[in-house]
């Protein structure tokens, strides 16, 4: 069974360095918890039984027998109490350190945005070859990725659980993280910061790939989108740029919008909606109809079209792949 396979996987198993100490700390202070509970538990009934017994045998007088050790147990409680939480803080603190920054200089660097309700993904933000993606992060296997995370509107928070912990996306404010996958595979990320009614709908998905698969991503990535040839698809790109292309980016045409998923490479996505649904041309068209049906109070309007121009629309966004 494949680690993206399982829904569990994604909270019960590290995939990278930046995520393994993390799991560490996090199952040895689950284990402290349930020690502590454990041995309260034992001394409360300890404490019951004994009181109930020193009561029957003495009599009134068994009350002030079982409260002469009181004092002496609370000292005892306290001390081991104090030890614990030190080593925990040390420890947490240590591990704070080790997930600070990768062992040599991340192979990538991208900047993640969020916005209600979805991530924007830029890369080669100071190259040549800088395009924008949506909900969805490729990455070489094996490689630190250096993280930027920006927020467009209220705080929000980047959590990739089988890579690495979490960090917030401040509006005003650019914070880092890194993250490394040792295998190829699909891990689910997700906003668990609440930032509003589909702050359970943001989702995203960081693909790890080999250095060829991923070299091959990107280059597919940079270009721009092929020209529509069928009639169909022509007259699609003009219903697009009628009513969608206010929000949203297609590169290589005018749709210019920047409030929205750039679109040039649609097809290529496994889930739209940020992880709603899965990408197939039914659910494309069904969340362009009835986006507030699918996500109310999304920034997505319901957009209603004639059979005809739904259909263009739809040739059109098929030659975006």
């Amino acid at each position: 069974m494949s680690l993206q396979s399982t829904p569990l996987a994604y909270i019960l198993h590290s995939a990278g360095p930046a995520s393994r100490p993390v799991f560490i700390l996090g199952w040895a202070l689950t284990t402290l918890c349930v020690a502590v509970c454990v041995v309260i538990a034992l001394l409360l009934l300890i404490a019951v039984f004994r009181r109930r017994a020193s009561i029957e045998e003495n009599g009134a007088g068994g009350e002030a027998i079982t409260e002469r050790g009181g004092g002496r147990a609370v000292l005892i409680g306290t001390l081991i109490s104090t030890a614990l939480l030190l080593g925990a803080l040390v420890y947490m603190l240590w591990v704070l350190a080790a997930v600070a920054s990768p062992a040599r200089e991340p192979a990538l660097t991208i900047t993640v945005t969020a916005y209600d309700w979805w991530w924007k993904v830029d890369y080669g933000e100071n190259g040549p070859q800088h395009f924008t993606t949506a909900n969805e992060i490729h990455i070489p296997v094996g490689e630190p990725v250096q993280v930027n995370l920006k927020s467009a509107d209220v705080i929000h928070a980047f959590w990739v659980p089988a890579l690495a912990g979490k960090t917030q996306n401040i509006p005003g404010q650019s914070n880092r993280q890194w993250i490394q996958a040792d295998q190829p595979g699909v891990y689910r990320g997700q906003c668990t910061q609440y930032c509003g009614a589909q702050h359970a709908h943001m989702a995203f998905e960081v693909i790890a790939e080999s250095q060829q698969d991923y070299d091959r991503w990107f280059t597919a990535q940079a270009r721009a989108a092929d020209a529509p040839t069928s009639a169909g698809a022509v007259h699609g790109q003009h219903v697009f740029m009628d009513r969608c292309a206010g929000c949203h980016t297609v590169r290589g045409s005018d749709a210019a919008g920047v409030q929205a998923p750039d679109l040039t490479h649609l097809l290529s996505r496994r889930l739209i909606a940020a992880g709603t649904l899965p990408n197939t041309p039914r659910n494309v068209m069904d969340w362009i109809a009835h986006a507030q049906e699918i996500k109310p109070q999304a920034l997505m309007p319901d957009i209603a079209l004639s059979p005809a121009d739904g259909r263009d629309l739809a040739a059109y966004l098929a030659t975006l792949n």
